[in-house]
């Protein structure tokens, strides 16, 4: 199995991966619903695989729509801090309750990520019951990326972008460069099956409290280690889809993902095995359709 991955996660890098500058990085999302896949059971595996391609390839699907849909935005992040008064969330976390104590509107200007992924599960949950492979397939890709982004911390502030703190590219720098630098060739995604998740909506507000708790961590660390820089060797130009680019260089990335101690893989290997269990959830809220039967037709 482990030479399967490596082999097929060579060949997806091999039709052209786009070094983008959303929410985890176009290489993160596709590389973490790839691995998502080969936590499923035998009942989910044979279907999930032979799809591996589109998983991949269509896990940036939603950061795309960002363009085209102006009600895509808040569906990747939620502020947690806009709700937080000493150091405690004032925020229910069933929608309707949520509604009745702050707006709809209000709710959607500071993010609704974990909502949605809720919303996602359901429409996966149908789209098993009425055996649509289409559907599946685009549902799961979906909520593969909207799950991923509830793990980044960043995507639980408003200060997403360093803006607040004169750290402008930090959320680049956290969920795109370091992961590209690191992932495929330093961190450990073998983690354990899929499991039900009797409770969903809960799971995964947990996982958003973790993130809004590693805001400051991942802020203070990169403050320090800059002021310690002085501004110096900081960001070099690589070329990049023909054109140069500004990135962080590689021996500040480096700096910095030591001083992280193995909290972007953490949040990778977390949020794979959160997709997979979602993925897992649905299909066995549908009954457990025999997927093989579904596989050639909608």
């Amino acid at each position: 199995m482990k030479g399967w991955i490596v082999k097929g996660w060579m060949v997806l890098i091999s039709f052209g991966v786009p070094m983008g500058t959303y929410s985890w990085g176009f290489f993160a999302h596709r590389f973490i619903n790839f691995h998502a896949i080969f936590l499923l059971p035998d009942g989910m595996l044979p279907f999930y695989k032979k799809h591996i391609h589109y998983l991949s390839e269509h896990a940036v699907d939603a950061d795309k729509r960002r363009y085209i849909l102006p009600e895509e935005a808040h569906r990747h992040y939620i502020d947690l801090d806009h709700y937080t008064e000493q150091n405690k969330i004032h925020l229910p976390k069933q929608w309707q309750d949520a509604v009745e104590l702050f707006s709809e509107d209000t709710l959607n200007m500071h993010g609704t990520v974990p909502w949605w992924i809720s919303i996602m599960k359901t429409k996966l949950t149908k789209a098993f019951v009425e055996r649509n492979r289409e559907e599946i397939l685009k549902a799961s890709a979906d909520i593969g990326h909207y799950i991923g982004d509830a793990h980044v911390p960043l995507h639980a502030s408003s200060n997403h972008n360093g803006q607040l703190t004169n750290q402008h590219g930090i959320h680049g720098f956290w969920e795109s460069r370091l992961p590209e630098l690191y992932a495929a060739s330093q961190y450990d995604m073998f983690i354990d099956k899929a499991r039900y998740l009797p409770q969903p909506l809960l799971f995964i507000w947990d996982r958003v409290y973790e993130s809004a708790a590693a805001v400051d961590t991942v802020l203070a660390f990169e403050k320090k280690l800059s002021e310690a820089q002085e501004g110096k060797n900081i960001f070099s130009y690589e070329k990049r889809n023909g054109r140069f680019e500004k990135v962080y260089t590689a021996s500040y990335a480096s700096m910095y993902h030591q001083a992280l101690e193995g909290m972007v893989e953490r949040r990778m290997r977390e949020a794979t095995y959160a997709i997979a269990s979602f993925w897992y959830t649905a299909w066995v809220d549908a009954g457990q359709p025999n997927l093989s039967l579904i596989s050639d037709s909608k």
